[in-house]
């Protein structure tokens, strides 16, 4: 049963009471933190964070459609009711431990450096101590005293009303993983932030990752979502805080299944001479949406965005980013590239600005579909907003189907149909591969996508 909140609009110059219905998701989540407040890490200071968050989202609701970040991804309807939310998960023992770092990304080798975390709760960790300067990796362990600088991280970006998904995850966290990276360190292994899920019942999980990376230091930072073995709803957030002088590369893979909503944000500060490059893949047939918050707070330092999304069955895949040139003298760079089978539908929304005083600004977006199915569906949504005039900047958006002439072209030459197809779409995706660092995740990520396209052609020929 929805229940109503009350709101004062002005009407005739009076102060009217207007009902505004919740749905059963909106419900459910307000219900499912209240009962879990006093089990929810964190001290006095989180608590408050918290509690505001939570009236953040009970005002805004879930987004829907007639918001315009969200027109394309009503998440409203997606989230017709929420799961439970995930508090008494059975943490696994070390040799599945072990088996959930070989699964985040088979072929490359994450086991030198990881945190697994199981249902939003921490589970495993190895070699993070000897990198981080944090005693521990595990932001539940750290919640009810933090570092200062910490505290003020989660305090900034919790309080940010204007989102209500982010809301719900100041609100909801269970953990997450707490990176710090000393000034001019350059880890030569990647750091792999693992997710993965336990039992059969469907679940919400929500988690947050603190990662700052110090002045001239270098990290290769994988962040894996493994396919859950149930359905999942889950929110997780990514900060960054990227010193001068340092060089950030960031892989994030989420493997989506039927049923499961996967609301992922990272958001990503930047200083003079930094460089960060993001590359975001999306596999399977759930709902997935990736937002990225970009900020240029120091000049000559650069942002640059890969993506590749292979999605089939009904699954969506939305990328939706921010990228605020703050200061002159910056480059972005976006490439996003969606191949989309049975009733798939693609989302890329990305907004560049330039404020008044960012001069010499560098700023070009492409996102492009491969239509598998008549069927499929992508829609991109690229914007500029320019308020300086010595500048360059630039977007394209193209979807098309495979080019029969080419698939001529290789059955000619005795090529079977279905292999034809895969290696024009392995084509088609390879360029944002590329992107991709360092060479071992990069093949990873290239078996990742044949394995799905082997699937999809199996699937086409039954």
């Amino acid at each position: 049963m929805s229940i109503a909140q009350q709101i004062t609009t002005e009407t005739k110059g009076r102060a009217a009471p207007v009902q505004v219905l919740k749905t059963k998701a909106e419900t459910a989540l307000a219900e499912a933190f209240a009962q879990a407040e006093r089990s929810l890490p964190g001290g006095d200071w989180l608590r408050q964070l918290r509690r505001a968050a939570i009236g953040a989202f009970g005002a805004e609701g879930l987004p829907h459609r007639r918001v315009e970040e969200w027109k394309f991804t009503d998440l409203r309807a997606f989230m017709r009711e929420a799961f439970p939310l995930a508090t008494d998960a059975v943490l696994p023992k070390p040799a599945a431990i072990e088996e959930l770092v070989r699964d985040a990304l088979a072929g490359a080798d994450l086991a030198k450096a990881f945190a697994v975390f199981v249902d939003g709760r921490g589970a495993g960790e190895a070699g993070l101590s000897a990198i981080s300067e944090v005693d521990g990796a595990f932001l539940a362990r750290l919640a009810d005293h933090p570092p200062p600088w910490l505290e003020a991280e989660i305090s900034e970006v919790g309080g940010h009303v204007g989102d209500s998904t982010l809301a719900l995850n100041t609100a909801l966290f269970t953990d997450g993983a707490v990176i710090d990276i000393a000034n001019g360190r350059e880890i030569d292994t990647p750091i792999a932030l693992i997710f993965g899920d336990a039992g059969s019942e469907s679940r919400t999980v929500a988690t947050r990752n603190v990662v700052r990376v110090g002045k001239g230091a270098k990290i290769v930072l994988v962040e894996s979502h493994l396919v859950p073995n149930a359905p999942r709803q889950v929110n997780t957030l990514t900060q960054l805080v990227i010193g001068d002088g340092a060089e950030v590369v960031h892989v994030k893979l989420v493997a989506s299944r039927e049923g499961s909503i996967h609301l992922g944000r990272t958001v990503a500060r930047l200083g003079a001479n930094a460089s960060y490059r993001p590359f975001e893949m999306v596999v399977g047939n759930g709902v997935v949406r990736n937002d990225l918050a970009v900020t240029f707070r120091g000049q000559h330092s650069s942002f640059d965005l890969g993506g590749a999304k292979l999605v089939s069955g009904h699954g969506h895949a939305d990328t939706t980013l921010v990228v605020d040139h703050a200061v002159p003298h910056c480059t972005s760079r976006e490439l996003v590239k969606c191949v989309l089978a049975d009733r798939g539908r693609g989302v890329f929304q990305g907004k560049v600005i330039v404020r008044p005083d960012a001069q010499k600004t560098d700023g070009k977006q492409m996102a492009q579909a491969l239509m598998l199915s008549q069927d499929a569906e992508f829609d991109s949504k690229p914007e500029l907003e320019i308020y300086a005039d010595d500048v360059i900047c630039g977007h394209g958006s193209t979807s098309a189907e495979i080019d029969p002439e080419l698939i001529f072209y290789l059955r000619s030459r005795g090529i079977p149909l279905a292999e034809a197809q895969a290696m024009l779409v392995e084509s088609f995706i390879g360029e944002a591969i590329d992107k991709a660092e360092p060479e071992e995740v990069q093949d990873a990520l290239r078996a990742l996508a044949r394995g799905w396209l082997a699937r999809e052609a199996q699937s086409a020929g039954k």
